[in-house]
């Protein structure tokens, strides 16, 4: 048996989805997620203080008492540790993963590690975590304000926003793919949201570090905000009139693409502040993607040359 965990070992299943439908023919009532589930935006990898870079968030009280969370899996520590924005307080490694991740990684850090047995892993994890024998404990990053993080650079912007989708599994999907097409954010409500956890960052494989991820106290007025900086609003929707081709193609500037979780799709609020409401076309009317898969395929579209462009 490796000395760090199985790679292999299979992950707990996600229940979002969104039910985005090619047109034509009859369609079905509205399901997971109308269309489109789901950013963070990127060009924050420079050093601290350098433009876009997140801030440490102040030590504040959580429901552990200080706010502080775990990471865990080479991907995700290897990250934070080269990260300086994140503070971090203890780093718990196995011989293994400590060859792995590098000796200089480590002690660029400045954390001296502690070594645990692969046998018996001391780090409070939950038991089903797939570690790879590195686990470290940090506190939040707080990125900055929305229009700091969101203000527009260039024709093509894009911002995702997730409303009340929960499982940490997609939205580290969400910021892995948000970070690979360059958006500006993934923006989220504080409330009835994934958080920051040792989960999602291992699924965003590094993207946490770099890519913003938003919470804000009401979507809705973040969407408003976003609409007064210029952004297009789009949501996702299975029952959407138009394509998400057809309205990229007739708004050439910054968009925001929002996304919801399965069973209620987008909520009433949410949908009433978007400009339009798109689908994304499919061979099958019956055909739907989850919401990490919904917001690749978004991506992939709103960061192409539109609109003549």
């Amino acid at each position: 048996m490796a000395e760090d965990g199985d790679d292999r070992k299979p992950r707990a299943r996600t229940g979002e989805r969104t039910g985005d439908r090619a047109s034509g023919g009859p369609r079905p009532a509205p399901r997971s997620g109308k269309g489109g589930g789901g950013g963070r935006a990127g060009g924050a990898k420079g050093p601290r203080g350098a433009p876009g870079a997140p801030r440490p968030a102040p030590w504040r009280q959580g429901p552990g008492g200080d706010g502080a969370l775990w990471l865990f899996g080479l991907h995700a520590v290897r990250d934070a540790l080269a990260n300086p924005a994140r503070r971090k307080t203890r780093l718990i490694l196995t011989p293994n993963a400590a060859v792995r991740l590098g000796e200089d990684v480590i002690e660029a850090a400045g954390l001296t590690p502690e070594s645990a047995d692969p046998r018996r892993f001391h780090a409070p994890l939950d038991p089903q975590s797939v570690h790879q024998g590195a686990a470290m404990e940090v506190l939040p990053l707080d990125w900055g304000g929305l229009e700091e993080v969101c203000a527009p650079r260039g024709e093509r912007d894009v911002v995702v926003l997730l409303d009340r989708v929960t499982d940490p599994h997609n939205v580290g999907a969400v910021l892995r793919s948000a970070e690979v097409f360059g958006a500006r954010a993934v923006v989220a409500p504080a409330r009835h949201a994934a958080p920051e956890t040792g989960a999602l960052a291992k699924t965003a494989s590094g993207a946490l570090e770099r890519q913003p991820y938003l919470r804000v106290k009401n979507l809705s007025s973040a969407m408003a905000t976003l609409r007064e900086m210029g952004y297009s609003l789009l949501g996702l929707d299975g029952e959407g009139e138009t394509t998400l081709d057809q309205a990229l193609d007739a708004r050439p500037g910054p968009v925001a693409l929002a996304l919801g979780a399965e069973g209620p799709g987008l909520r009433p609020k949410t949908r009433e502040t978007c400009d339009a409401l798109v689908r994304i076309d499919s061979a099958a009317d019956f055909a739907s993607l989850n919401v990490s898969n919904a917001a690749a395929v978004s991506l992939y579209a709103a960061t192409r040359p539109r609109g003549g462009g």
